[in-house]
């Protein structure tokens, strides 16, 4: 379930990359808040306490501005590629009682039938859930499950209140035969034998 995070906001009046890198050098990070048809709203948030906030998934934030409060999630985070900075977010706002759309983690638990591999397809899904009692992740198990098993967002138990948002038919876990040693090295001399081949095969084209 989701807990209200409180981060308090400045109206933020400089706008551009100058006023962004200023603002980052001072420890807040640019942001601009969407949502119910009013216009957005330019403010700047603090740069520790948002990255803590944001480090749980679809994390339900209390925007406090000028004394006035608003739930909001983020919708888009840019962060930098190389330092642990974000330097930009976009929040929309929400109400309670409200259902919107996130993309929830899959986790994979337990251990498959032997000699087999799980591939997690699908390290999210999309569903529909109340904008206070947003899921944190969504569990699948693999215990015990046979190569050639596979699961699809229809089959995977969603928490209570929440709806698929996706296609019933989209491929989470695919469970695969794991290859041997033997088969491998099978695979491997057979492709070599043909990368020698071909080379003869133009020689002797070529000698036409």
């Amino acid at each position: 379930m989701s807990d209200e995070i409180l981060i308090k906001a400045e109206a933020r009046t400089e706008f551009g990359k100058g006023a962004a890198r200023r603002a980052r050098r001072a420890g807040k990070v640019p942001a601009v808040i969407y949502g119910h048809g009013a216009e957005p709203i330019h403010v700047s948030l603090p740069g520790h306490d948002a990255m803590m906030a944001l480090k749980q998934a679809n994390a339900l934030l209390t925007i406090e501005l000028d004394g006035t409060k608003q739930l909001a999630l983020a919708k888009d985070v840019q962060r930098d590629p190389i330092k642990p900075v974000i330097e930009h977010i976009d929040l929309v706002t929400v109400k309670r009682g409200e259902k919107v759309v996130v993309d929830i983690p899959v986790h994979v638990e337990g251990q498959a039938g032997p000699d087999t591999i799980v591939q997690l397809d699908a390290p999210t899904l999309s569903v529909e859930a109340e904008a206070t009692h947003l899921p944190e992740s969504i569990t699948v198990s693999v215990e015990g499950l046979a190569a050639g098993t596979q699961i699809t967002a229809g089959e995977v138990t969603l928490p209570q209140g929440s709806a698929l948002a996706v296609d019933a038919d989209l491929l989470v876990v695919n469970v695969t035969a794991q290859i041997s040693a033997e088969a491998l090295e099978a695979d491997l001399a057979e492709s070599e034998g043909g990368a020698e081949e071909a080379p003869a095969a133009e020689e002797a084209s070529e000698s036409e």
